[in-house]
C-alpha cells in the first residue's frame, strides 16, 4: 500500500511551554508536515515551533476554529498533487498524546474509515483532573444530543482527531471559536461519512486552558457548542 501523506494541524496561543514538547514527541516518520496555527500568541510559540521544524502560520483572528481554518488555507494553497492523503489536529497544550498518532489514523488506514476521532473517555486512562467536571458534563450532553438527533454516537468531542482530506473539504467547515470540534462531528454525521472513535490517553495540559479554565469561556464554549448541534438539525 503507497504510504499515506499526513499533515498535522496544531491550533495555539501562548503556548511556549509546551508547544516544543508537543512537536518533539509527533512520530515524524508518519508525516510529511506540522503546521502549527498561531492564533496571535504574544509569547515565542512561534518562535519555538519553528525552531522544532513547524511550518508556522499567523492567524491574528482570535479563536480556535480561526487558527484551525488558517491551517486548512495554507493546505489548499499547495498544488494539489502536494496536498494530504489524512490531516490530523491536536492541541498544542500537551494535554494529548502525540505519539499515539498512528493508533488515531490506523482506522482509515485499515479499515477505511473517513473521520476518526480520539477519545479521552474510552480508555478511562485520562490523568485525575485532566478534565474538569463542566468538560465531562458537556462532552456527556453534546455526544447525547448529537446520538438521539443525528443518530451517530460518539462519546467525546475531543481534540485529537484525524480525518481525510478529501473528506475535510467536502465538510466545508465554518465555524470560528468553540464549535469547531462539534461542527465537524455533526457535519460529518449529517452526510453519513464513516466514523469510528479510539481511545487515547490525555493530561493535564501545561498552563490554563483558555476556555475551561476560566467562567467565561466555559458559559461560551457551552452555549456555542448547543447552538451547533441545533442549528443543523
Amino acid at each position: 500500500m503507497k504510504k499515506p501523506v499526513i499533515f498535522v494541524i496544531i491550533p495555539v496561543f501562548n503556548e511556549e511551554k509546551s508547544i516544543g514538547r508537543v512537536l518533539s514527541e509527533i512520530p515524524r516518520d508518519w508525516v510529511k508536515e506540522v503546521i502549527v496555527c498561531n492564533n496571535g500568541s504574544s509569547d515565542k510559540t512561534a518562535n519555538v515551533a519553528l525552531n522544532a521544524g513547524a511550518t508556522v502560520v499567523h492567524q491574528a483572528d482570535r479563536g480556535y476554529g480561526n487558527a484551525c481554518l488558517k491551517g486548512i488555507q495554507y493546505i489548499q494553497q499547495k498544488p494539489v498533487q502536494e496536498q494530504p492523503d489524512i490531516v490530523v489536529f491536536l492541541d498544542g497544550d500537551y494535554s494529548d498524546f502525540p505519539a499515539e498518532l498512528p493508533v488515531v489514523v490506523a482506522p482509515i488506514l485499515e479499515e477505511d474509515f473517513d473521520l476518526v476521532i480520539g477519545s479521552r473517555l474510552l480508555s478511562g486512562k485520562a490523568e485525575k483532573g485532566s478534565l474538569t467536571p463542566q468538560q465531562v458534563f458537556g462532552n456527556w450532553l453534546a455526544t447525547f444530543l448529537i446520538r438521539n438527533l443525528y443518530n451517530y454516537h460518539f462519546t467525546d468531542l475531543g481534540p485529537f482527531r484525524a480525518i481525510r482530506w478529501s473528506s475535510l473539504l467536502q465538510l466545508k467547515m465554518e465555524d470560528r471559536n468553540y464549535g469547531w470540534t462539534v461542527e465537524m462531528q455533526i457535519k460529518a454525521a449529517k452526510q453519513k461519512l464513516r466514523c469510528k472513535e479510539v481511545a487515547v490517553q490525555y493530561r493535564k495540559r501545561i498552563g490554563v486552558s483558555k476556555i475551561s479554565g476560566t467562567i467565561k469561556g466555559t458559559v461560551l464554549a457551552g452555549y456555542k457548542i448547543l447552538y451547533t448541534i441545533f442549528k443543523y438539525i
